[in-house]
């Protein structure tokens, strides 16, 4: 039976003054953050309708709360889901990853006649008793380049290492550069012009060139091309390579690193070549097999393909046309200077640059329904960070804008992409806000134009971060470190 108004919840008697009331949800914030920390060095990992809690600040647990009562237009507070934290601390439980908002709004919504307690237990029944790892030891990870990518994957990997046992990060591997290289580079992981600073601690051990990383010992190698390692040497057996340069793209490159002692697997950080398979995470990564070695694709088609595929299931795409407004790249010139591409020699930082973009041939590759249906192309601009895709889709269909939007909320909100698709029905919001979003895709809602079956969506990503967030998903895919998502009822109003 659903309930107009969420009034099963039993509520103290609150402040009648918003700062009040405002100071009483703050004091229920600062008591999660320890339950959140304890659960999650159990490995289990709380979400907040998709957004991950453990690592945040009072102030971000409260704003997560917020946008999902705009957003949502729902009653959810911290009062709500402080009492399914609290259920939850109460259960010896395995790995999983549990959506703490989901529940809340649920037992809001629904009336089994249960308390609190019983229903959380009822929402996570088969995970009571499971305690343990996924994994039978921890997963050695090894970090070929340390660039843009690859000291966010660091970040990403520190901060996701739980109670140890899940992916360790025991190497990285560069080029030295200069005396001094070692201190330079942790310089650079300390602090980011884009991202800000590291949240943590970071030591040098020079003369034995290492990072500890909160406490994760992470080796240095300093090597000139792969085939010059034997990771042996420095006990890493059986390990993930990720390699972010983008030097190599195919096979006989990247089949380099499996030549390598100590190396069973290899992903790319980049859009993959000769029949190597690129997977966007979440989308198809049921076409993963015994590969050994794999290509993420690009930040742009990782962005995009979640979307398209929600909206070609639903409504069918018949044509289309991708423009990726994409932030400025490395690999431009800051001045005016030669480059063997047209355009990109002149200075990204003054300049709007037409360029050419893959992003449209490789939807086909990972949904072969949208082969030939779609064409794609790709302005720089002079911003670091934060692209936006514009999405001219034809439809099999009339719609309206309010249907299209509904549709993807629902889907951000309640499916099982709600990692990789995120939401916003502000109509303030600017490519800064979207800094540090994990989704690989964020629906500006507000911008959404429609005409009959013509469609205009305006899809905003982090390029680095949320294509960091996809990696990051795609590594432990590729290790068999797969969390159950509770609940598993999939929708709730």
């Amino acid at each position: 039976m659903k309930k107009e108004q969420p009034d099963q919840r039993i509520r103290p008697e609150l402040p009648k003054d918003p700062f009040g009331d405002f100071q009483y949800r703050q004091a229920l914030a600062e008591e999660m953050l320890p339950m959140i920390g304890r659960i999650y060095r159990d490995n289990v990992h709380l979400l907040l309708y998709g957004k991950p809690l453990v690592n945040l600040s009072v102030s971000e647990i409260m704003n997560a709360h917020r946008f999902v009562r705009e957003t949502e237009n729902n009653e959810l507070s911290e009062f709500e889901t402080y009492q399914v934290i609290v259920a939850l601390s109460q259960l010896e439980l395995g790995p999983a990853e549990i959506d703490i908002g989901i529940i809340a709004a649920a037992y809001l919504f629904e009336d089994k006649g249960l308390s609190i307690d019983d229903f959380v237990k009822e929402s996570v029944n088969d995970l009571i008793g499971t305690k343990g790892s996924i994994l039978e030891k921890a997963q050695d990870v090894v970090l070929y380049g340390f660039g843009r990518i690859g000291r966010l994957l660091t970040r990403m990997l520190i901060e996701d290492s739980g109670g140890g046992d899940n992916l360790r990060l025991r190497a990285i591997v560069v080029r030295k550069a200069v005396e001094g290289d070692l201190i330079k580079r942790a310089n650079l992981m300390r602090t980011d012009s884009v991202h800000g600073p590291f949240k943590g601690t970071i030591r040098v051990v020079e003369e034995e060139d290492k990072l500890i990383i909160n406490g994760n010992e992470v080796k240095v190698i300093y090597a000139s091309n792969p085939s010059d390692i034997d990771y042996t040497e420095y006990g890493i057996n059986n390990a993930l390579l990720i390699d972010n340069t983008g030097v190599w793209r195919n096979k006989e490159g990247l089949g380099t690193h499996l030549n390598c002692n100590g190396i069973s697997k290899v992903l790319l950080t980049a859009p993959a070549k000769e029949g190597i398979k690129n997977i966007v995470h979440g989308i198809n990564n049921e076409i993963i097999e015994d590969d050994s070695i794999l290509g993420a694709a690009s930040c742009t088609t990782n962005a995009i393909v979640p979307t398209l595929k929600v909206l070609n299931d639903e409504f069918s795409i018949v044509a289309g046309h991708i423009e990726s407004v994409h932030s400025y790249t490395n690999d431009q010139n800051l001045i005016d200077n030669f480059h063997k591409k047209e355009r990109r020699g002149r200075s990204a930082a003054l300049n709007m640059v037409i360029t050419e973009t893959g992003a449209g041939k490789a939807v086909g590759q990972v949904l072969p329904e949208l082969i030939g249906k779609l064409t794609a192309n790709a302005v720089r601009v002079p911003t670091p960070n934060v692209s936006l895709a514009i999405m001219n889709l034809q439809l099999g269909r009339d719609i309206t804008v309010e249907e299209v939007n509904d549709f993807l909320r629902q889907k951000a909100f309640h499916s099982d992409l709600k990692e990789q698709i995120g939401f916003t029905n502000s109509p303030e919001v600017v490519s800064t806000d979207f800094v540090g979003d994990r989704h690989a895709g964020i629906i500006d809602s507000a911008a959404t134009l429609v005409n009959g079956d013509k469609c205009v969506l305006y899809v905003w990503y982090d390029n680095e971060y949320g294509y960091t967030a996809q990696l990051l998903g795609l590594a432990k895919e590729m290790v068999g470190l797969t969390y159950k998502r509770y609940p598993n009822f999939s929708e709730t109003s």
